[in-house]
């Protein structure tokens, strides 16, 4: 009984140690997701700040970030989808938002007059701004490729923790061509019944910056 008791306890503290390691794995997802969408507003507000107009959509971009910068539209809103990624004289504004950031010092990476591509993120997604996605008002810094759970706790740490509702929304990523569109997102926890499946499927996040 005594060798059976010891068995047990190493067994359980065995288990343990498994989950608590599991746990801190999901920990680190969740704040490396959360580090990412901040640190984009954060270069956003950035931009805004030092040249009173937003990167991307900045119709000055080659007098203030440089006389390379793809100008924008001027219109306050970021269009085109977060992950676009095409030569920026051709690119859209979210594609053209990490030129002008980077341009001017406020986020890293490649930033020529030919190639601007968005970052990856830790998941292997996509890091990227745009507007109006998942009806969101504005314009929003999205994530792709993010576990459903890692994808809720991020929602429920720095906002309602409803997929639907809210500063930060959620949906389904699907295939790497589906994208979040102006129109409010199937709804996975919190704001309607999730679909089984959905639990084991990626998701891309969205925060209004």
């Amino acid at each position: 009984l005594v060798e059976l008791a010891i068995v047990l306890v190493i067994i359980g503290l065995i288990l343990g140690a498994v989950l608590k390691g599991q746990e801190m794995i999901e920990n680190g997802k969740v704040k490396s997701v959360i580090n990412d969408l901040r640190g984009v507003s954060t270069a956003y507000y950035a931009y805004q700040d030092r040249y009173k107009a937003i990167p991307g959509d900045d119709a000055a971009a080659a007098t203030h970030a440089s006389a390379i910068a793809v100008a924008g539209g001027g219109n306050g809103l970021i269009a085109g989808r977060f992950n676009d990624v095409a030569a920026p004289a051709t690119a859209t504004e979210s594609n053209n938002f990490w030129q002008h950031t980077r341009l001017a010092g406020f986020t890293t990476g490649e930033a020529t007059a030919t190639k601007a591509d968005p970052p990856n993120n830790s998941q292997g997604g996509v890091l990227g701004v745009e507007s109006g996605a998942f009806a969101i008002t504005g314009n929003v810094v999205c994530t792709s490729n993010i576990p459903w759970k890692t994808a809720q706790a991020v929602d429920i740490a720095l906002d309602d923790g409803n997929n639907i509702t809210g500063t930060i929304r959620t949906g389904l990523a699907g295939a790497a061509a589906v994208l979040p569109t102006a129109t409010a997102p199937t709804g996975i926890y919190g704001g309607a019944v999730a679909v089984p499946s959905d639990t084991d499927t990626l998701h891309t996040v969205c925060m209004k910056i």
